[in-house]
């Protein structure tokens, strides 16, 4: 038996999916990606318990969350790619197994998540504290702040991270 809402949902994806398919395929140019992205558009609107009779422009609605979401998307390769070219890098030995490869992606991948919505400065201070391990002087000099800026960063940071709801 089906409510009123999952009809009401039902109708907004049939309305929309294939549009926003074709749209988000346009910008990707990979089939693959653009269905992931149309249907994790789909999601945010089913997670964010809007009334979809209520948006006035829905293409307009489903397009800017898809677009963040290939935003996510290219930034999180990206970052991926960094840490795979700096993995090149390292000598044999030194270099991480497959399986301890995959544990730091995902970890990275987290790490961006979190820090996601932040000031590029206050993620940096952020980082230099908690990967590099620098003090908040070493901090300062790095970026050409005072300690007391540092200080405010890290403190902004930790709120964030301490009130972030990852799924």
């Amino acid at each position: 038996m089906s409510s009123p809402t999952s009809g009401k949902l039902e109708s907004f994806f049939n309305s929309h999916h294939h549009w926003l398919l074709r749209h988000v395929q346009r910008q990707l140019s990979n089939r693959a990606d653009a269905e992931d992205t149309a249907s994790e558009t789909f999601c945010q609107v089913l997670s964010s318990r809007i009334d979809t009779d209520e948006i006035r422009q829905p293409r307009a609605y489903l397009s800017t969350i898809a677009r963040r979401l290939m935003f996510d998307r290219y930034r999180r390769r990206q970052l991926e790619k960094t840490y795979l070219d700096y993995l090149a890098t390292l000598p044999e030995g030194l270099a991480p197994s497959a399986e301890e490869r995959t544990l730091l992606q995902e970890a990275l991948t987290l790490i961006d998540r979190t820090l996601d919505g932040l000031p590029l400065a206050v993620k940096t201070a952020f980082l230099y504290s908690q990967i590099d391990g620098l003090g908040y002087t070493e901090i300062a000099q790095l970026l050409g702040v005072s300690e007391r800026t540092v200080r405010r960063y890290m403190k902004q940071a930790l709120s964030h991270c301490y009130l972030i709801d990852l799924p």
